[in-house]
């Protein structure tokens, strides 16, 4: 990975699931512009369980009960989403970090393109906007092999399982969490995340 980065001609645009005392400290020093895309914990508990029943390379995610409490208590790959998102949250106003919501790139795309736009100091024709929209849209790409990751072997990713690129929708939690499982998910998101300015919407 290191290789083909220094290889990449400037700007080298690079992607990472780091939290963010994990990053290099080259990428502070740099100045390099970060955008970071978060999304509600209820529904990324949802997407990050199938993932991790399809992903064969990572630890199985054992019942839906069990997930939900290993994500409750951050014993899931790359730690806390809690403190993932905070940190990058509370980081944003000291770094050139745009912080960008998936509730709100489902919402409006063109709006949240012309804010990464805008942020990257790039201007680009109203066409090649549009074209930008449709293929980055969820019902697109998840019928494009070079985004679904239907090109990786069963054995790494298992589609049969559930596919990489499943509904994509804010609110689909609702068909997962029991009424008493939301109830105490809600408590204890709320101890938390106290003290943080960072809210979230679980549906639109």
């Amino acid at each position: 990975g290191l290789d083909l980065a220094q290889k990449m001609p400037s700007p080298r645009t690079m992607k990472t699931h780091l939290p963010v005392q994990l990053l290099p400290p080259s990428f502070w020093k740099e100045n390099s512009k970060i955008i970071y895309v978060a999304r509600n914990a209820k529904d990324t508990v949802v997407s990050y369980y199938h993932f991790s029943r399809m992903a064969k390379l990572i630890p199985n995610p054992g019942t839906w009960e069990e997930f939900v409490e290993a994500f409750k208590a951050g014993k899931v790959l790359w730690g806390s989403w809690y403190d993932h998102v905070k940190g990058w949250w509370d980081a944003k106003d000291q770094h050139r970090i745009l912080y960008v919501f998936y509730e709100d790139m489902k919402e409006d795309p063109k709006r949240e393109i012309q804010k990464i736009l805008k942020f990257l100091e790039k201007e680009i024709p109203e066409e090649i906007l549009n074209k930008i929209i449709y293929h980055t849209s969820f019902n697109v790409m998840k019928h494009n092999p070079m985004a679904n990751y239907t090109t990786f072997p069963s054995n790494l990713l298992d589609h049969s399982i559930s596919p990489f690129m499943r509904k994509g929708m804010p609110g689909d939690w609702k068909s997962y969490f029991t009424v008493a499982q939301n109830e105490e998910f809600d408590k204890d998101y709320q101890k938390k995340m106290a003290g943080s300015t960072l809210t979230f919407r679980t549906e639109i």
